[in-house]
């Protein structure tokens, strides 16, 4: 498994890095200061996607491990509408990236240019989810601008090997509220969703891994927003 520099929660950066993989101007990241009603409704609009890192616990593996137990032995498969894209993270630090791939390409109204993200994604249509990240992980393209943004954060990322923040995405699909996250064999089904009950309902989910970790204070949440004029 290769290695990349940890991208930091930095709204400005990584607008940077999503516009520099080709995303339109119209839709920047932007900070999430509060889970609360009133907190949520400050955020321009629209929101397409919620990103939260979050500190791997042993509380979250546990959950972890069950919650795919609990899929995998199932008495029916699991079922993902046809054009909810997915993909496994196989590329240590490379959380950020793929957050930011499942919350824009899961969102068939942002416009995306010509460049690296447009290419990938083109690439890898008709892929597996391991596929998609095995080919992340041998993209040269999207490895040197990972690396070029993620130096630009405001802190020394330390030793990246022993990273233990995590990010994932929450995205609204045919109105239907998932998680996607690289490490994790499938997406995970959060209920019902709709554009206008999108932003408290995936609030919801942050709070619930809030929830298992009361004592941890290590939650940052970031929206994929239209950008404020």
């Amino acid at each position: 498994m290769s290695t990349w520099t940890p991208l930091e929660s930095n709204p400005e950066v990584l607008t940077k890095y999503i516009h520099k993989l080709g995303v339109s101007p119209s839709w920047s990241i932007t900070d999430v200061i509060g889970l609360d009603e009133e907190l949520l409704a400050m955020l321009p609009q629209p929101v397409k996607a919620l990103i939260l890192l979050f500190p791997i616990s042993d509380a979250y593996e546990k959950h972890r491990a069950e919650e795919h137990e609990r899929i995998k032995s199932a008495a029916e498969p699991l079922k993902t509408p046809a054009d909810l894209f997915y993909m496994r993270q196989f590329t240590h630090n490379a959380c950020g990236t793929v957050a930011l791939i499942h919350s824009v390409a899961n969102n068939k109204d942002i416009d995306i240019g010509d460049g690296v993200l447009k290419n990938f994604l083109k690439s890898c249509a008709n892929m597996s989810p391991d596929e998609r990240g095995q080919a992340l992980e041998k993209d040269k393209a999207f490895t040197e601008d990972h690396q070029m943004l993620a130096q630009e954060g405001q802190t020394d990322a330390g030793n990246y090997d022993t990273v233990i923040h995590h990010f994932i995405s929450l995205v609204n699909i045919d109105n239907t509220l998932y998680e996607l996250d690289g490490r994790k064999s499938y997406p995970i089904n959060h209920g019902k969703t709709s554009d206008e009950t999108f932003l408290p309902d995936a609030a919801r989910v942050c709070k619930e891994f809030m929830a298992r970790d009361p004592d941890d204070m290590r939650f940052t949440v970031l929206a994929l927003t239209a950008t404020q004029e």
